[in-house]
């Protein structure tokens, strides 16, 4: 048995769950203090609620729902997902090859601790969505940061990638649509990591729950329609384009080259078994879901309300002095970058804790997605219009006395 893990692997999540910022806030709001949060893609807690089509089917099935399913999932939302593959350009997928899970979250660390073995190496991300960091050490396996380039628009670094791999090296993650730069992928950039991949005989996670919530009218390609010599493992769910976070409806994909993958297979089955199955409730939501109207078009549209929030968050930290944004194509977040000559910052998450004391706003500190340098915070902007002008002007309000306090 592996000893219980320590708090220090969890250290890279703890702007979620633990921590002092996190701290603060929760004493500040039982003080009765209204604090602004930027700092997490809760999206119903901004008002923004699942389709009706979904929560009345979930009800209808509710009294059906009380026994264990297939260690896997009920067969017609599985079905539901392989016709999800299918239009996304994904051949060879089955009922089979589709695990549902209490969330991607939890799918994402049944992969990890499937792969991983003691010092294998997984390549993750900078900066990153902080759960893949933390499950591939709570696996026993160490991860690898591979850089996006903030001037190339977040895209990640193909060479970086390379010089990272070695012999213990099991696999690439990637995140597109990206959590928290909004970055999206093109496909010659997805093409050169699968080619790395290929090379390298390195499996490819391929995290694609934002693949709806695209701006300006841009397109997502599923990377595991581009190849079918290389394993994919491919993660979406409800939570973001479908607004439904707490029903904690995800799925898993494999595909591609699975005839020298029998023995991981066979460990995600034993995985999924263990856990018996995931909620029953959240199950009856997929197929709804995806076979319905798709109501997140209508607010990522010029007009919609997550495009014009996006629009005006990137309009007002524009004009902060020393502060730059690379505007998202996607998703629900952006990662401004502080300039170090104007505000030179030794500690952000010290840095966090400042402004929401100061301002009682709340965000993430950059060096909490593991970026390398404390230069860097993580935005959303899920708050309507007005919360989020005002949530900025507090930041830019801040941002002026530091300024003003380091002479800069």
């Amino acid at each position: 048995m592996k000893p219980i893990a320590k708090s220090s692997k969890l250290a890279s999540v703890s702007y979620d769950i633990r921590g002092p910022v996190l701290d603060k806030a929760r004493q500040m709001e039982d003080e009765g203090q209204k604090i602004i949060k930027l700092n997490i893609g809760n999206v119903a807690a901004f008002g923004l609620m699942p389709p009706d089509e979904i929560v009345q089917d979930m009800i209808r099935n509710l009294p059906d729902a009380a026994g264990y399913t297939d260690s896997k999932g009920l067969f017609a939302p599985r079905k539901a997902v392989v016709h999800y593959t299918q239009e996304k350009g994904v051949k060879g997928v089955t009922v089979d090859d589709v695990y549902l899970g209490n969330g991607a979250s939890e799918l994402i660390q049944m992969a990890m601790n499937a792969l991983v073995n003691d010092g294998d190496e997984v390549l993750i991300p900078a900066p990153d969505f902080p759960l893949y960091t933390a499950v591939v050490g709570l696996s026993g396996g160490k991860p690898v940061h591979y850089l996006c380039d903030e001037g190339a628009g977040w895209l990640p670094d193909l060479d970086d990638i390379e010089s990272k791999i070695t012999p213990r090296t099991r696999a690439i993650m990637v995140c597109n649509p990206n959590n928290p730069t909004g970055a999206l992928y093109p496909d010659d950039l997805l093409l050169g990591i699968i080619e790395i991949a290929r090379r390298h005989q390195l499996l490819i996670f391929a995290d694609e729950i934002y693949d709806k919530t695209l701006y300006d009218g841009n397109t997502h390609t599923s990377m595991a329609s581009l190849a079918d010599d290389v394993l994919f493992v491919t993660f979406n769910g409800l939570s973001k384009n479908y607004r439904s976070c707490g029903y904690r409806a995800g799925w898993m994909v494999v595909s591609g080259e699975k005839r020298h993958a029998r023995d991981y297979i066979e460990g995600l089955n034993m995985l999924a078994s263990l856990r018996l199955c995931s909620n029953t409730p959240g199950q009856l939501a997929i197929q709804t879901a995806l076979g319905g109207y798709q109501s997140i078009k209508d607010l990522v549209a010029p007009t919609g309300r997550l495009c014009r929030q996006r629009d005006l968050a990137y309009e007002l930290l524009s004009q902060i002095p020393g502060v730059s944004v690379v505007k998202p194509k996607a998703a629900l977040y952006m990662f401004p970058r502080l300039d170090p000559q104007v505000y030179p910052i030794a500690d952000d998450q010290q840095f966090a804790y400042e402004l929401l004391a100061e301002e009682k706003v709340l965000i993430v500190q950059g060096t909490g997605f593991n970026w390398v340098a404390p230069d860097h915070f993580r935005l959303v902007f899920l708050p309507n219009s007005d919360d989020l002008k005002e949530a900025i002007g507090r930041i830019e309000r801040f941002l002026a006395q530091y300024r003003k306090r380091h002479g800069t």
